[in-house]
């Protein structure tokens, strides 16, 4: 299911970290939420004990990834800061259009947050260019016009 070697900055593996153990903290809540409502009964028509539980198996199987990912993490550090690579953020010129992007593997990914994948088409287009290539994408002329 999950790959081996998987690519986190420095920040990514420190927020997954974080959820773990907010995950970790909840099981005696959501332990506590299934035996109460275990106490009122029938549970083939119990609608707060079959939302307990499911609550459970999505912590749990979130727990097993988690641990499965930061198992096989390898976390990036930036490289050279002359060319676009994992852990880099690249300031690009999109038609005129100015955006900022960092670099990160499939797993830290987050379009929304300014973070997207080396894997991804875009991601793809920028690895390893420099500050000042400028290039064709989905017919956009794009100019790299700094690496941090």
């Amino acid at each position: 299911m999950i790959k081996k070697n998987i690519s986190l900055t420095s920040d990514g593996k420190k927020e997954l970290e974080k959820e773990l153990e907010h995950l970790i903290a909840s099981r005696p809540e959501i332990a506590e939420r299934i035996a109460t409502a275990r106490s009122f009964g029938d549970l083939s028509e119990n609608e707060e004990y079959s939302s307990a539980r499911n609550e459970q198996k999505v912590a749990e199987s979130r727990i097993l990834e988690i641990q499965e990912i930061l198992k096989n993490a390898k976390v990036i550090r930036g490289g050279k800061k002359d060319t676009v690579a994992l852990g880099a953020t690249v300031e690009l010129d999109m038609g005129g259009r100015k955006v900022e992007y960092t670099i990160v593997g499939p797993t830290e990914a987050n379009p929304l947050e300014g973070k997207i994948s080396n894997e991804s088409p875009i991601g793809k287009a920028l690895v390893g260019r420099k500050s000042g290539d400028a290039f064709d994408f989905n017919g956009k002329k794009v100019k790299v016009v700094n690496i941090k």
